[in-house]
């Protein structure tokens, strides 16, 4: 039985590996994880460039403004902790059609400032492209700030009164509970940066999986080679090599995109010659400080256990999965029936997946915990309920004993079911001779 255990297995890898399809997949998505880890130097190439700052030429006629644009522009930078201005600014008297007659100018903007006896300024921003709302926002709130203090500094307040409504508020943050202190932002920079990497590859490949399984089953019914495999092994042998080779690719394949980042980690070292945390300093994002801070968190001692068993209960609902997409599998005739079959399954992942993204959100849910151990959907949504504190270890082990009690399940009565249905071409009284097979 072990003999043709493994020789169904290394047969059924065989196919699936050693396809171009499967090579060239893997070259694209190669080539796509290099791209998205360069994808500032890529940029550059055609032009572009992360480390610019956005140009503002300042025609100041009011002669008052400049000097507290560029102060507000300072202090916003410093409010945002970032190492570089926000924006870099010029003083000009230059008219907008001579700034942008010069083709270096083209992704400059012109500011115009003017008194205004009822307003104290007024502001004209002229640019060739069109301005994102996040980048206008900016800019309002630096002229707004800096149209109040002129209007303070121009109601003969006594400098060092204006001084002090100018100063910001220095905020002292007092937390509590001292287990909680800085663990929030910690886990909710872990929520949204780092673990939808771990959810999402675990989604598309469990995903594939369901198909690949039931393809494969239905591709020997529909060819009649099934037939000649169950005259020399049993549905046994013939259900758990199924099962085994499909998992191993699918570990196969995950640890590829892992070597794929590496591989896009060590590219971005030798192309870009800077860190992976330097890549979206132009969206804003300070990835460099939010894994220091991480790292600086008590999280980090608590990511020690919590990945290995998030690995463990992950593996196990891969199992489940091969598992039931055999079993659904064994009982259609051709692989539209099986599509409509796995349909279910299907939005069930995914509303395990968008409840995981959203976990910070309900915090405190019954229902959402409830979930939590609801199989098939425990993998994708305890890991994140674990991190952000709302279950713990022990719940957390329940949930891998329930996928454990549902692997046994599916293989003590699924394999009767295969059985039954690995030969049956016939959708006639299909159900009746399942639940027949279960009784027997």
């Amino acid at each position: 039985m072990s003999k043709k255990l493994k020789f169904l297995v290394g047969e059924s890898l065989k196919r699936k590996v050693k396809t171009k399809w499967f090579l060239v997949a893997n070259i694209l998505i190669l080539i796509v994880i290099l791209c998205l880890f360069n994808i500032d130097s890529i940029i550059k190439i055609f032009g572009g460039d992360f480390d610019e700052n956005q140009i503002i030429y300042v025609n100041d006629q009011s002669n008052i403004t400049y000097e507290n644009l560029k102060n507000q522009n300072e202090n916003y930078t410093k409010l945002l902790d970032d190492s570089e201005e926000v924006f870099e600014l010029k003083k000009t008297t230059k008219s907008s059609d001579q700034i942008f007659e010069d083709k270096k100018n083209k992704d400059a903007w012109y500011l115009m400032i003017i008194s205004d006896a009822q307003n104290v300024i007024k502001a004209k921003l002229i640019s060739n492209g069109y301005i994102n709302s996040y980048d206008f926002a900016q800019i309002n709130n630096i002229i707004n700030s800096a149209k109040q203090s002129i209007a303070l500094s121009l109601s003969n307040i006594d400098p060092a009164e204006l001084a002090q409504i100018s100063a910001s508020v220095d905020i002292e943050r007092v937390v509590l509970d001292e287990t909680k202190k800085g663990e929030e932002e910690s886990t909710q920079m872990i929520m949204s940066t780092v673990f939808p990497f771990i959810i999402l590859p675990f989604f598309i490949l469990s995903l594939f999986l369901v198909q690949m399984v039931g393809a494969e089953v239905n591709d020997e019914k529909t060819t009649r080679g099934m037939e000649i495999i169950i005259s020399s092994v049993s549905p046994k042998v013939h259900f758990f090599s199924k099962v085994i080779a499909s998992n191993l690719f699918v570990l196969i394949q995950g640890a590829l995109l892992v070597v794929f980042v590496v591989l896009g980690l060590i590219s971005r070292m030798l192309i870009g010659g800077t860190s992976i945390t330097d890549i979206p300093s132009a969206a804003g994002v300070d990835i460099s400080g939010m894994i220091n801070s991480i790292l600086s968190s008590d999280i980090v001692n608590d990511l020690i256990y919590i990945i290995p068993l998030v690995i463990v209960l992950m593996l196990i609902t891969f199992l489940a999965y091969s598992l039931l997409a055999g079993i659904l599998a064994s009982m259609t005739t051709n692989i539209e029936d099986f599509q409509q079959l796995q349909t279910p399954i299907m939005i069930i992942s995914l509303i395990g997946y968008y409840l995981a993204i959203m976990a910070g959100v309900f915090e405190g849910s019954l229902f959402i915990k409830i979930l939590a151990f609801f199989p098939f959907i425990s993998a994708i949504l305890a890991p994140s309920l674990l991190v952000l504190g709302q279950i713990g270890i022990f719940e957390f082990i329940i949930a891998i004993a329930i996928m454990v009690i549902i692997v046994f399940l599916l293989i003590k009565f699924g394999l009767k079911i295969y059985k039954v249905g690995i030969l049956n071409y016939s959708s006639k009284n299909l159900w009746k001779k399942m639940f027949k097979a279960l009784r027997g």
